[in-house]
């Protein structure tokens, strides 16, 4: 399983512009990825109204079918939705033949007046793809452990993000420990550039699951990176040191 991660700089409210620099970045990227995985909100960025960032969704979905059929791949990013009446920031996983599985975020960042604008998704979310099996989590979702909890049900956890740089020092270390304590490889995917004020400088990486790094994209500027999974070697670590056969049982309510 080869994952390519891409760390654009998302340009405010300028979709087009922001989903041809996506392109120009996996165009330099080479073939061959099986999961091209986006930052959060990557076509549109945050600092404007939901309603403004959703009015594109239907066109950024088009977008990621026809690079999923182009590029053999399964495209991943989160976008601002409007469903029943209200804005999601819903994780898309679009897979080549088309399907599409979503994800909409359930830890909202009150810090940062998210709660305001989006309303909070309550279904945690594995999907499989080519044999892997995928949790599907976004950006604050980081903090909170106790939800990404690894049931013997998924191989990797992809996390995108918008995660400011001043906040850097938390997501590197967090990645690690989701990595350890779930036996699991994670894949994080940020952002760079400048929005509302705050900087972005990235910090994209995946983790093996004894939470070694294995691939990273170039600090503070857009970039891409890829990281083949050596599955095997996860299983047969899994089965020499079953850690999550003694984890605490428990059910969110």
């Amino acid at each position: 399983m080869k994952i390519l991660m891409v760390q654009s700089e998302i340009l405010t409210g300028r979709t087009a512009d922001n989903l041809s620099q996506v392109e120009g970045l996996l165009n330099a990227s080479g073939p061959d990825a099986d999961v091209i995985v986006l930052p959060e909100l990557f076509a549109t960025g945050f600092r404007i109204q939901p309603a403004e960032l959703a009015a594109d969704a239907s066109l950024i979905m088009e977008w990621m079918r026809t690079e999923a059929l182009r590029r053999n791949a399964a495209v991943v990013g989160s976008v601002a939705v409007a469903a029943e009446g209200r804005f999601v920031n819903r994780l898309f996983f679009v897979s080549p033949d088309g399907s599409v599985q979503h994800y909409d975020k359930r830890h909202l960042f009150g810090y940062g007046g998210e709660k305001e604008s989006f309303s909070a998704g309550h279904e945690r979310r594995v999907v499989s793809f080519r044999g892997v099996r995928f949790l599907l989590q976004v950006c604050y979702d980081l903090r909170f452990p106790v939800f990404s909890r690894n049931h013997a049900d998924y191989d990797v956890a992809l996390y995108v993000a918008n995660w400011p740089a001043g906040r850097r020092a938390a997501w590197d270390i967090l990645l690690r420990a989701r990595a350890v304590e779930n036996q699991c490889f994670v894949v994080g995917v940020n952002r760079v550039g400048h929005e509302g004020g705050v900087f972005y400088d990235g910090g994209s990486a995946v983790y093996d699951f004894q939470g070694q790094p294995i691939a990273a994209c170039p600090s503070d500027k857009a970039g891409v990176a890829t990281a083949l999974l050596p599955l095997a070697r996860m299983e047969a670590f899994r089965r020499s040191f079953p850690v999550l056969k003694d984890a605490d049982k428990f059910r969110l309510l």
